[in-house]
């Protein structure tokens, strides 16, 4: 269902538990950032009436989660602040191919991976967070609905500029690439450390 070819690592799991704070400061910024990818494509594809109602509904769904986030953060004490980006998003989009409409296709897709990986990781935090801090998983829980669809809406988008048997062929290539990108890791902890 979400297209992805690897699954998250105990890795990542030792980083939340180390580092859950800046997890969470980083969470706020990965739902920020894709409303800014919704409003980019918006812009860039705003002769395409349907990717324009989506990316309304994607945008305000992820300022939505921003703020709640930003609950979270607050119910916490903890205050937000800029951190460093780690390498996954900017890899990931260095993968669009420049011209139309291949790039418009990579942007969807790409945009889908991540929200794919970001669902995947929403609810394996759910899962390893449930015995100590139930509030919180239930926070996580309640996003893996929303992102699943965000995925699936950017893929068929794609379709809007390409056969689908060529986007699927693309979608498996960014995916293994996500994969490789994934797998490397950070020092950083962030949501797709």
């Amino acid at each position: 269902m979400l297209h992805l070819q690897s699954e998250s690592t105990k890795r990542w799991l030792n980083q939340v538990d180390q580092h859950l704070d800046e997890v969470l400061i980083d969470h706020a910024h990965c739902e920020r950032k894709a409303a800014s990818t919704a409003m980019s494509l918006m812009n860039s594809y705003t002769e395409n009436r349907e990717l324009c109602v989506e990316m309304t509904r994607i945008i305000e769904e992820e300022l939505e989660h921003y703020h709640m986030v930003m609950e979270v953060l607050d119910e916490r004490e903890i205050s937000f602040c800029r951190l460093p980006s780690g390498h996954y998003g900017r890899e990931l989009n260095a993968l669009t191919r420049p011209q139309e409409p291949n790039r418009a296709v990579d942007r969807l897709l790409i945009a889908s991976l991540i929200e794919a990986r970001s669902c995947e990781r929403f609810k394996l935090l759910a899962q390893h967070i449930k015995e100590r801090d139930p509030k919180l998983a239930e926070f996580y829980a309640s996003l893996f609905e929303s992102e699943a669809r965000h995925h699936t809406t950017y893929v068929q988008l794609a379709e809007h500029f390409a056969a689908r048997d060529e986007v699927m062929q693309r979608l498996d290539q960014l995916s293994a690439a996500e994969t490789e990108i994934i797998a490397k890791g950070s020092p950083l902890a962030r949501m797709h450390s």
